[in-house]
């Protein structure tokens, strides 16, 4: 994607995208700070089995790492090739699924070991991805999410997403909780709560609040993306591109538990 801010892209952030947005916006309750990795431009973030995954992009530092969320401490980490430029991530049982960005390719790996398990290709880009427990959902940065098959990545239907009447795009990093696709969007520090069915907006997330908490360590901060979900302890977690900071915020009161996703 284009990783680089110009003042356009600037004035967007501190505006904020999607400024007709029909649907609520509560501030995200911050509940505890840990450390992240300040080099890492996150593209893909998720939650398993007390760790975090992490894929970080641009090429020759596009990077997939399994992370203490405690200590920020770097457990695993692999590289992909130079001309790669790495996206979002998904997990699908034992398998961790990594897009990238214009190669048209997604890579599977185990989620033990990374090694290389296999291999998936798309048309177009590849920004962030999810899974429902069924399928696959991947963002490219328009209004559209598409459904994938993990099997062969063939696309089972496509979600038009919208807040009202307002199409709602540069969809970037996903994460799916307790029924819903939470989306980043680019440029922006909110957070889209999607129905998966009908595509609308049900709610929206500001975390301009996170930005403000970094305070001077943020000189540097990039724009708002990565979400993971800990469903177990329901904490989701959130930081950004170059951010210093993860974030552990509240999940919303009106979320009521639901079985985890297979």
């Amino acid at each position: 994607m284009r990783r680089f801010f110009s003042l356009v892209a600037a004035a967007l952030l501190l505006l904020g995208s999607c400024a007709c947005a029909e649907q609520p916006t509560p501030l995200a309750q911050i509940t505890g700070e840990l450390p992240h990795d300040d080099s890492a431009f996150t593209q893909g973030l998720l939650y398993y089995d007390g760790a975090l995954f992490e894929t970080t992009g641009k090429r020759g530092h596009s990077r997939l790492r399994r992370v203490d969320p405690t200590s920020g401490e770097i457990t695993r980490q692999i590289q992909l090739p130079q001309r790669y430029f790495g996206e979002g991530l998904a997990r699908v049982g034992n398998r961790l699924f990594w897009l990238t960005w214009q190669a048209q390719q997604a890579f599977v790996f185990d989620i033990d070991t990374f090694e290389r398990v296999g291999k998936r290709t798309y048309e177009g880009e590849g920004w962030g991805l999810t899974y429902d427990g069924a399928h696959l959902i991947m963002s490219d940065g328009s209004a559209s999410l598409r459904v994938l098959d993990p099997a062969d990545f063939s696309v089972v239907r496509r979600i038009a997403v919208h807040d009202g009447d307002h199409a709602i795009d540069k969809l970037n990093e996903l994460e799916y909780i307790d029924g819903e696709i939470w989306a980043n969007i680019w440029y922006s520090d909110r957070i889209a709560r999607i129905d998966p069915q009908t595509g609308a907006v049900r709610a929206w997330l500001d975390a301009r609040n996170l930005r403000t908490a970094l305070g001077d360590r943020g000189a540097n901060a990039n724009v708002l993306n990565g979400i993971a979900w800990d469903g177990e302890h329901r904490r989701i977690y959130l930081t950004g591109k170059y951010w210093p900071t993860l974030f552990s915020v509240a999940a919303p009161a009106e979320l009521a538990p639901t079985a985890s996703p297979r």
